[in-house]
């Protein structure tokens, strides 16, 4: 190889380098940007995490800290998981601008809806923990209770506040990230590595594996497995059909360029 060729091969990737530096600044920025704004709102955006224990333990409702600096970090911690999630659609638009150069147009068409899907399904997840998962495991947790009684001493659950947020962020990030499971599923069908027939006989495999995952994500109690793992499975089967979906399509092109040809 000359020195020319050396060359041409080099300017390429030093390119590719550059403008990877500058969609990586971009999401940065971004991510910055929304931390800042977040953390202005922190407190109202924790209030509204707190709603779900509210209803689930009436108008006395008190959440504690017990260090001076406790509750400053848990809203840094807001901030941050709220910057992350409100940065999303710049960090995704980032790395779709910065891979599609490389793509044929019918993959960039292909790839472009789960995108936009992605963050869809992180927010179902998500509306899912604060209507319905939070307010039940909290009841659940709120009946251990114990009232003062002649030879009970009083046992009453007092939150802290990092400890509620640690749960709830755990809870959304759990549901969040196994409700992407059609999307992924999908995609690899799309892309040929699977198919409809292999994720049906893959089926038992598959509902072991939806409840180990469920078990390591989720606080170590049964409802809080048993309701991301539900819906787990509804998601699997939902892909199943979604992948036949694009089974049928990928078919009916195929069929339709073999007649023009």
């Amino acid at each position: 190889m000359t020195d020319a060729d050396i060359e041409s091969t080099r300017a390429p990737l030093i390119e590719h380098l550059i403008e990877l530096r500058s969609r990586l600044i971009k999401a940065v920025l971004a991510f910055i940007l929304m931390f800042i704004v977040a953390f202005y709102f922190a407190k109202d955006i924790y209030n509204l995490l707190v709603i779900p224990f509210e209803h689930a333990a009436g108008p006395d409702a008190k959440l504690i800290y017990t260090a001076p600096q406790e509750f400053f970090f848990t809203q840094i911690k807001v901030a941050m998981f709220t910057a992350a999630f409100a940065a999303c659609p710049v960090i995704f638009s980032q790395i779709y601008a910065f891979v599609a150069p490389g793509l044929y147009k019918h993959e960039r068409m292909a790839f472009a809806p789960y995108l936009v899907a992605t963050p869809f399904f992180f927010a179902a997840g998500a509306m899912l923990v604060y209507f319905i998962v939070t307010p039940n495991l909290l009841h659940f947790f709120l009946a251990m209770q114990q009232s003062k009684e002649p030879g009970r001493a009083q046992i009453e659950l007092l939150p802290r506040v990092s400890e509620y947020l640690s749960l709830i962020m755990t809870l959304i990030f759990a549901f969040g990230v196994t409700f992407q499971l059609p999307v992924v599923l999908t995609l690899l069908g799309r892309i040929g590595i699977i198919d409809s027939a292999f994720l049906k006989a893959k089926r038992r495999f598959a509902i072991v594996i939806v409840f180990i995952v469920a078990a390591v994500l989720t606080p170590p109690d049964i409802f809080s497995q048993f309701a991301l793992a539900i819906p787990a499975l509804l998601l699997y089967e939902l892909s199943i059909v979604s992948v036949g979906v694009v089974e049928k399509r990928r078919e009916k092109a195929r069929i339709e360029a073999e007649k023009e040809g």
